[in-house]
């Protein structure tokens, strides 16, 4: 048998061998662990910078825009604020503006006042403004008020230190328009129950009721517009009428033709039927002489009720009786219509409303105020809504202007 072989001390280990060819062990000694736990994460000891507390805003979104946005946006804002402090400086002038027309020209009303052009404040600065409209609603003259009134003034210079000691202003030129509205003629003079139309481009139609000794008698006119020494606006009334229902029709005025107290048509026909109103009247010369009947007819009629039936019932006799001016039975027999059925003292109170009184009663007219002289009236003309006139002037000084 071939005994055991002996390991020798210099024989070669090769669990050694392949430990030599391992990476040799670090030096723990001298290591300092970066991440203990292994996480992937880094120790700061390394960094040598100072300490500063973290930046969760991170940077500015406004110190990132370009140069060229950021000076955009600062002409925008600047913008904005100029335009926004021109407004409020046209608003301001607005208002201060109508509160001195509204003293100077004592309205009751504060105006309205539009100031025009941009920028304002340059023209402000320039104490010159290029155009003004003001409208005025409600504006009294004499017996009525003018619904409107409505100007545009151009060519406006501003009196005083602008924009902080404004005295006044003069303005260059001046064109606007006045209403008489029917609807406020209608309501301002309604204690006569009075409405008023248009009829034509120059008259106005006036209908309704006007109160005589108690009584109230429909009245029916025509009023002619006319301008009066260019600051006025007159009326002249024509055909005017007043009625005593079922009775008679009054027209004031000195034509024979036209004028004078006329029974209506249901009148004359009651009072031909009656006998005893009939001889009434015919015993009155002035009645004779205008019923174109002969005289000796008359007295026929008179003596025999056969020829007053016959002389009744004549062709024509009713309209006849109807042409009677009965002004002169008044003065002469002012009971004789009581029997006619006509009021004496609704008579005599007719006849003593002259024409210039009655005209006034149902006058349209106005005048510029005498503070304004500088305009003027043009173009009178009678509309749907009521009469309207343009106006017009220049060189007009509101509030401390320096006017003589």
């Amino acid at each position: 048998m071939r005994p055991p072989t002996r390991i020798s001390a210099h024989s070669r280990n090769p669990y050694e061998e392949l430990a030599q060819l391992a990476d040799p062990e670090p030096d723990y000694a001298n290591y300092v662990p970066r991440d203990p736990l292994e996480l992937g994460l880094t120790s700061d000891l390394d960094d040598d910078d100072d300490w500063s507390p973290p930046n969760h805003r991170g940077r500015s979104r406004f110190a990132a825009l370009p140069a060229v946005v950021k000076l955009t946006l600062a002409t925008l804002v600047c913008t904005v604020c100029l335009l926004l402090a021109d407004r409020l400086a046209e608003y301001y002038a607005q208002t201060k503006a109508a509160d001195k027309l509204q003293q100077s020209l004592g309205l009751a009303t504060r105006p309205d006042v539009d100031i025009h052009g941009f920028p304002f404040l340059t023209q402000l600065l320039d104490e010159r403004i290029d155009q003004v409209d003001v409208t005025v609603p409600d504006v009294s003259a004499d017996r009525v008020s003018l619904a409107e009134v409505r100007a545009t003034a151009k060519d406006v210079r501003i009196v005083g230190d602008a924009p902080t000691s404004i005295k006044g202003a003069v303005i260059g030129r001046l064109d606007g328009e006045v209403l008489l509205s029917f609807d406020d003629l209608n309501r301002e003079l309604g204690a006569s129950q009075l409405k008023f139309t248009g009829s034509g481009p120059d008259a106005v139609r006036v209908n309704g009721e006007l109160a005589v000794a108690g009584q109230d008698l429909r009245v029916r006119a025509q009023a002619r517009i006319r301008r009066d020494n260019g600051r006025a606006l007159t009326t002249t009334i024509d055909a005017m009428q007043l009625d005593i229902p079922r009775v008679a029709t009054y027209r004031p005025g000195k034509d024979p033709e036209h004028s004078g107290l006329r029974l209506h048509r249901e009148a004359a026909e009651r009072i031909s039927r009656e006998g005893a109103r009939l001889k009434g009247l015919l015993a009155v010369p002035a009645v004779i002489d205008r019923l174109g009947v002969p005289k000796e007819q008359v007295s026929r009629a008179l003596r025999s009720e056969e020829e007053l039936h016959r002389l009744t019932n004549a062709p024509k006799f009713i309209e006849r009786l109807m042409k009677v001016n009965l002004v002169d039975v008044v003065i002469e027999h002012p009971q004789l219509l009581r029997k006619v059925g006509v009021d004496p003292g609704l008579v005599e109170a007719l006849l003593a409303l002259k024409p210039p009184e009655l005209s006034e009663r149902l006058s349209l007219s106005f005048e510029l105020p005498s503070s304004l002289s500088e305009l003027n009236l043009r173009d009178i003309t009678v509309e749907r809504e009521g009469i309207t006139a343009r106006v017009v002037g220049s060189g007009l000084h509101i509030g401390k202007s320096g006017a003589s």
